[in-house]
């Protein structure tokens, strides 16, 4: 029997604070003119210090299992973007939502992580090795940006998007994906500092290396040719032609970008969802993000024909087909109070297990050289 993977749940979050153009006009030599005519951004959220990468994807994976008929302990494997070298944020995201039998670890491709990690899900869901799914984009980049360099500082947002993935034998879902890379574009995009090659010093904090370097016009080249080119083969796979494509879904990086990459597919700006204006660039998290306020507004309709397509540091590309399937399902109000419960429960039984080996630590001594 064929087996096919679904997006079957979706959420997002995105912290309450709006740094707007105006605000960032008191704090760098530009203006909300020069940001919307130059990225198409009015505003993006920024976290608050008790805010993380790890918050936001709780929040948003627990939205995103509110909207399935599964629960947490379902769920087989947790793919998301990295916060720590190590923990990995998934195992975070684990914790928090009671995701017992679930593995769990980070996948580190940029902006390009989602489409990856969605990709990562549906292969292991099509072998049959898992059933049930958790991929989630989260970043926190406003952590990362250097405040007094306006030609980066205006796009990075915070937010996290997720999906769950579930298998059926319904045709539809996941179809093709496209995953590319180059090396030899390291440079355009990173974060140079913090890692083996440049670990933390006074030096790489006061040359701000710890912070995001980009360099515009070489990202704006490679992103409007990949897109495009990532786009048509993701969709020839499919057996599609551009024309039957509903909607495509691209990383919301700069309003320049995307409108480029469709006059180069020749296709009207219309078929893109685009929300780039009130969030900025929010990473591996935009296209999760935009596909729920997508889904949220009614756009996207059972059997449409979607394309979710990127591009990152690294420099990483990729493109997704998929045929959007609407699920089965029906969640009573006494299911959504269970699970309200449920995770009350898994936050006390995480704090028991805390408190555990709290207590071990003192029985046994805490010396890592007394035991190692």
């Amino acid at each position: 029997m064929t087996r096919f993977a679904h997006i079957t749940g979706w959420g997002m979050a995105a912290p309450d604070r709006v740094l707007t153009n105006d605000d960032l006009a008191k704090m760098v030599d530009t203006s909300d003119e020069w940001i919307l005519s130059r990225t198409g951004i009015s505003e993006r959220r920024i976290a608050e210090p008790g805010e993380s990468t790890a918050t936001l994807a709780v929040d948003a994976a627990l939205r995103a299992l509110e909207s399935t008929d599964i629960n947490a302990k379902d769920i087989d494997l947790i793919i998301v973007a990295p916060e720590y070298l190590f923990p990995s944020t998934a195992c975070i995201v684990q914790d928090q939502i009671g995701a017992t039998h679930a593995g769990a670890f980070d996948l580190s491709a940029a902006c390009t992580g989602f489409i990856y990690g969605v990709n990562m899900a549906a292969q292991a869901i099509r072998t049959g090795s898992i059933e049930n799914a958790l991929v989630i984009g989260a970043e926190t980049l406003s952590r990362f940006t250097n405040w007094e360099d306006r030609n980066t500082c205006i796009l990075f947002g915070d937010g996290a998007g997720a999906f769950v993935l579930q298998a059926s034998d319904r045709p539809g879902g996941v179809l093709t994906c496209v995953m590319r890379s180059d090396g030899s574009g390291e440079s355009l995009l990173s974060l140079p500092a913090g890692g083996s090659k440049l670990p933390a010093t006074h030096e790489t904090v006061d040359k701000k290396q710890h912070t995001i370097q980009m360099k515009g016009r070489e990202v704006f080249r490679f992103a409007t040719r990949v897109m495009a080119s990532a786009t048509r083969e993701a969709v020839s796979l499919a057996g599609w032609e551009l024309d039957d494509v509903t909607w495509v879904i691209p990383h919301q990086a700069n309003m320049r970008i995307i409108k480029t990459a469709a006059r180069g597919l020749r296709m009207p700006i219309e078929k893109f969802v685009i929300n780039l204006s009130r969030y900025g660039n929010t990473s591996t998290a935009s296209i999760p993000i935009a596909t729920c306020e997508a889904l949220q507004s009614g756009r996207i309709q059972d059997g449409d024909h979607l394309v979710l397509v990127g591009f990152g540091g690294g420099l990483t590309w990729g493109a997704l087909t998929l045929e959007w399937v609407i699920p089965e399902r029906k969640i009573s109000r006494s299911a959504r109070r269970r699970r309200i419960i449920l995770v009350l429960l898994v936050r006390i039984r995480s704090f028991i297990r805390r408190l555990r080996r709290k207590i071990e630590g003192v029985i046994w001594g805490t010396s890592s050289s007394d035991h190692l």
